[in-house]
C-alpha cells in the first residue's frame, strides 16, 4: 500500500520529499492551461473517482433495496443499518421533530459520498482521496451553505438574517460588537471551516502516506545498511499512520454530515436560539 506512494526524488544533497504539487496527477483529458497548483482545466483522476463513487453508491443501494425481505440478508442489513444510522443518530437526534425526515436524503447522500471518496485514498491503485483537492470540498460545502441559508429564508423569510446575527437576550449597547462577529462567524467562517476541515485532513493524510513511502524507498535503495534497517521501522510507523488515516477518513465524513445537520437545525429554529 505504501509502496504505491510517489517515489522520492534524489539529488546530490540526498532525499527530497514530495510536495503538495506532487499530490495531484496530470489530467487524463486536458483541455486548457494550468492555473496554479490547484487548478488545471481538464478531466482528471479525481473527477473520474467522483463519478466512480456515484456509480458505486447508487448501484449498491439500488441492489440492496430492490428486493426487500422481512429477514434481510447481509447486504440488505448493511444498507438498512447505514440508512438508519444517518436517519436516527444524525437527522432525528440533531434536527428532531417531524421536519428532520425531509433532510435525511441530503445528509445520507453527503455522508456516503464523502466516505467513499475519502476511502479511495486507502485503496492501492487509486490511493487518492477525492477531497484532498480543495475544489471538491468547497463545492460540497457550498451546496450545504446554500441549503441551510435557503431553509432559513423559507422558514422565516428575510427576518432569518436578523435572527441569525442578533442573539436573543443581548443588551442593545453590546449589539454593535456582537452583530459583526455573528455575521462573520455564521456566513463567512462557518462555510469556510466546513470545507477546509475536510480538505485539510484528507490532504495531510495523503501527504503523510506519500512522504512515508518515498522515505522507505529512499532508505531501502540508499546502499546504507543502517538506513535499510531503519526503513523497516519507518514501514511499521507508516502502516500505523495508514490505519489512523482510514479512521480519520470515516470520522471526517461523519463530522461533515453532523455539522450539516447542526446548521440545518439552526436555520429551522433560528427564532429559538
Amino acid at each position: 500500500m505504501i509502496a504505491l506512494a510517489l517515489p522520492a526524488t534524489t539529488t546530490d544533497e540526498g532525499f527530497v520529499p514530495p510536495t503538495i504539487s506532487d499530490t495531484h496527477y496530470p489530467n487524463i483529458l486536458p483541455w486548457g492551461g494550468e492555473y496554479g497548483i490547484w487548478f488545471e482545466a481538464g478531466f482528471g483522476k479525481q473527477m473520474l473517482m467522483i463519478i466512480l463513487s456515484v456509480v458505486l453508491i447508487a448501484t449498491f443501494f439500488v441492489i440492496v433495496s430492490r428486493k426487500g425481505k422481512m429477514v434481510p440478508g447481509k447486504a440488505q442489513f448493511l444498507g438498512e443499518m447505514s440508512y438508519g444510522f444517518i436517519r436516527n443518530s444524525v437527522g432525528k437526534d440533531i434536527i428532531g421533530g417531524k421536519e428532520f425526515l425531509k433532510y435525511v436524503p441530503w445528509l445520507f447522500t453527503a455522508f456516503f459520498f464523502i466516505i467513499v471518496n475519502n476511502l479511495f485514498g486507502a485503496i492501492p491503485g487509486l490511493q487518492l482521496p477525492s477531497f484532498s483537492h480543495p475544489g471538491s470540498a468547497y463545492a460540497i460545502a457550498a451546496i450545504f451553505y446554500l441549503l441551510w441559508v435557503g431553509i432559513g429564508i423559507k422558514k422565516h423569510g428575510l427576518r432569518y438574517f436578523k435572527l441569525a446575527v442578533v442573539p436573543s437576550g443581548v443588551p442593545w449597547y453590546i449589539l454593535p460588537i456582537v452583530v459583526p462577529i455573528e455575521i462573520i462567524s455564521n456566513f463567512l467562517v462557518r462555510p469556510v471551516t466546513h470545507s477546509l476541515r475536510l480538505f485539510a485532513t484528507m490532504l495531510a493524510g495523503h501527504l503523510i502516506v506519500m512522504l512515508a513511502g518515498s522515505a522507505i524507498e529512499f532508505m531501502a535503495t540508499s546502499g546504507s545498511i543502517l538506513l535499510a534497517g531503519t526503513s523497516v521501522l519507518v514501514l511499521g510507523g507508516a502502516l500505523a499512520m495508514y490505519m489512523l488515516e482510514i479512521l480519520i477518513m470515516v470520522l471526517q465524513a461523519y463530522v461533515f454530515t453532523l455539522l450539516a445537520a447542526i446548521y440545518i437545525e439552526g436555520a429551522l429554529h433560528a427564532d429559538a436560539h
